[in-house]
């Protein structure tokens, strides 16, 4: 009986000595790599060779052994969970590394020209702004004055209004399939308007997107932003979050995204607090260009505007029959038609 009780306090002892072994393995691969390159990823401990390793990237296995390597020139920029399991069945040792996936292209700078410029409400924190049949419309932000309203491009006279409810804070918005789509901040709520009346369709909630910030479309998907630099593709007929894209450059994220206006196949997205758009690729979150806007509040009849810390640049106005670019800001005097010089 004492023999059989000895026998067993070894067989423990080798178990918990054995695993502990095994969980001490560590998991090779770097912690942040441009996509043109390959993911290695290793074992340094040294394991049996009928050991199984598995290793999966995102949930999906892409490969076994003690190393392999992974072309990630199609993955998403941002943050992937890469796992490695040891083991089989039941007895399967785990360990997970965060990587984040950097755009292969630094971006490139450009610059502008003011071709034209036109009057704009003074009084409109501008959160949104956008052209639909060569109308133009403009949602503004802040409590107890948030609106949807059409505007005169020429004259900058506001031609239909919809107001918010006083507790809301309006932010960005788009036009798609004869519905405006509006958001509102911290609420997390937005609302569907019929687009000849501004009647409210419905509404929607955010899920994992907490804030609306800026709001956009392509040919099937709305596309938010929510300050971070997380950009969703929500579906149009309930407002649910169905993907997003993680926004990178070729060394870091870019976060604040704000307004947002989809052209030509890219997403044009002001930088909160920033004098510059952002030209983000849809596909991966690729920063491929930076237009910077230096200097544009310098053709403001209100000078003190450069030195305010909330009225700062934001809206970007598409129109696609015409081809012309426009950009405003919060509480800014005028709007202004730009070309992009690259």
């Amino acid at each position: 009986m004492f023999f059989n009780r000895i026998i067993l306090l070894l067989s423990i002892t080798l178990c918990v000595s054995s695993c502990k072994t095994e969980a001490d393995f560590t998991l090779e691969t770097p912690t942040k790599i441009q996509i043109n390159q390959p993911l290695n990823v290793s074992i340094s401990t040294p394991i049996d060779e009928d050991t199984k390793i598995t290793y999966f990237l995102d949930g999906k296995e892409i490969g076994s052994g003690l190393k392999t390597s992974i072309d990630i020139k199609n993955y998403r920029l941002g943050k992937h969970v890469l796992k490695a399991n040891i083991g089989e069945h039941d007895d399967i040792i785990t360990k997970e590394k965060t990587v984040i996936f950097l755009a292969d292209t630094k971006p490139k700078v450009y610059g502008y020209k003011i071709i034209n410029t036109y009057p704009h409400d003074r009084d409109a924190f501008t959160q949104g702004l956008e052209f639909y049949n060569n109308e133009l419309y403009e949602g503004t932000g802040q409590r107890e004055k948030s609106v949807l309203r059409k505007v005169d491009l020429e004259t900058g006279k506001v031609l239909k209004e919809q107001a918010l409810a006083n507790k809301y804070f309006g932010e960005g918005i788009t036009i798609f399939n004869n519905k405006v789509y509006q958001l509102t901040w911290e609420s997390n709520i937005g609302f569907i308007y019929d687009v000849n009346t501004f009647k409210t369709l419905k509404t929607f909630n955010y899920n994992n997107s907490k804030q609306g910030w800026g709001l956009t479309h392509n040919e099937t998907h709305l596309i938010k932003s929510d300050g971070t630099e997380k950009i969703w593709f929500l579906n149009p007929e309930n407002g649910q979050e169905e993907s997003y894209i993680e926004v990178y450059t070729n060394k870091r994220y870019v976060d604040k995204l704000n307004e947002l206006e989809y052209v030509n196949g890219e997403i044009y997205a002001n930088i909160w607090m920033k004098n510059a758009i952002t030209i983000i690729n849809p596909k991966n979150g690729t920063v491929k260009a930076i237009i910077n806007l230096n200097g544009l509040t310098d053709h403001l009849d209100n000078k003190t505007i450069s030195q305010s810390q909330d009225k700062v640049l934001n809206g970007i106005a598409y129109n696609p029959n015409t081809n012309k670019l426009y950009v405003t800001g919060k509480n800014w005097d005028k709007l202004f038609e730009i070309e992009i010089i690259k």
